[in-house]
């Protein structure tokens, strides 16, 4: 399972310590945080107990209107779970209560100056990502015309001179060679670089080239959807499906099914303008539009006159 240190998301918030400072490498497992609401009065039947605890202004007020003993209770009901940590946002001064049962707890009680709308926002897309399932795969990614696609084949094939041909159309260039696929949710697939390769692409004859300086930082980006598997191989003589429209076909990467296309590779072959029509046909399709179906329609209509 993938983790965080506790320590590594303060220096990555440049959030404030004020106590716990100890168990600055507890882990953070679980993506998305959570603000104890219920559980301050008592109730922890589905309290998530692995994130971390972010408390706002509604949070700390409602402490402070209670009694010293029961706003007591109430913090020391919630830190003998453990949390990873707390966060408390907006500044706030006014928490010596939870300053010391964090620290009898060894929980690190942490504080930013962001409001807490603000700040959950920028946590949670961080976690979501950091945490994610991710999968390594030997391919080329490229957005296309805003749309994620992932180019693969044997070494050699032609992936990375065909990004290149994309890069000089105006596209961008994702990553080369390694492209770490990261699973953001049931449907959703990121592909972005390993942090190594990143800007770089590998022209055989060629060798190395640093797209952001040969070509400017509107030929990058650091991450993108992906909406397209494309294969690229060899030529096979009689063997392409010339059907108006082709059977569907998915790649499973981490249980997303991404629509798999292949295209067949021969001299003078127009390779990066068939990867942009089948990201143009793609995005058609989202919209509802099938040019087989209009085809097909016309057809009919042509021989009901």
């Amino acid at each position: 399972m993938k983790s965080i240190t506790v320590q590594g998301l303060t220096e990555k918030f440049h959030l404030e310590v004020l106590a716990g400072s100890s168990r600055m490498d507890r882990e953070i497992t679980r993506p998305r945080t959570h603000r104890p609401g219920l559980e301050f009065v008592g109730y922890f039947d589905f309290f998530p107990m692995e994130r971390v605890q972010v408390l706002g202004r509604k949070e700390i007020t409602y402490l402070l209107t209670l009694s010293v003993e029961e706003r007591m209770l109430h913090i020391g009901n919630i830190v003998k779970y453990h949390p990873p940590c707390f966060i408390v946002t907006s500044g706030q001064q006014e928490i010596p209560y939870l300053t010391l049962f964090c620290d009898q707890e060894g929980i690190p009680l942490l504080r930013t100056g962001d409001t807490t709308t603000e700040f959950i926002a920028k946590l949670d897309s961080y976690l979501v990502k950091t945490l994610a399932p991710e999968l390594s795969i030997h391919g080329v990614c490229v957005n296309v015309s805003g749309i994620g696609v992932l180019l693969r084949g044997k070494s050699g094939i032609g992936k990375s001179e065909t990004a290149h041909t994309l890069i000089g159309r105006g596209h961008r260039f994702v990553a080369d060679d390694i492209v770490v696929l990261k699973k953001l949710g049931p449907s959703t697939l990121l592909g972005t670089h390993n942090e190594t390769t990143r800007e770089f692409l590998a022209l055989r004859s060629i060798g190395l080239i640093n797209v952001v300086r040969q070509y400017g930082r509107k030929a990058f980006q650091d991450e993108t959807r992906i909406v397209l598997d494309i294969e690229l191989s060899p030529w096979r003589e009689n063997s392409l499906n010339n059907d108006l429209e082709l059977v569907p076909q998915f790649t499973d990467y981490l249980g997303v099914q991404i629509p798999h296309i292949e295209v067949q590779l021969q001299p003078g072959r127009d390779v990066a303008g068939l990867i942009e029509a089948a990201a143009n046909n793609w995005y058609l399709k989202q919209l509802g539009y099938s040019a087989a179906e209009e085809f097909m329609q016309r057809i009919e209509n042509g021989m009901e006159s």
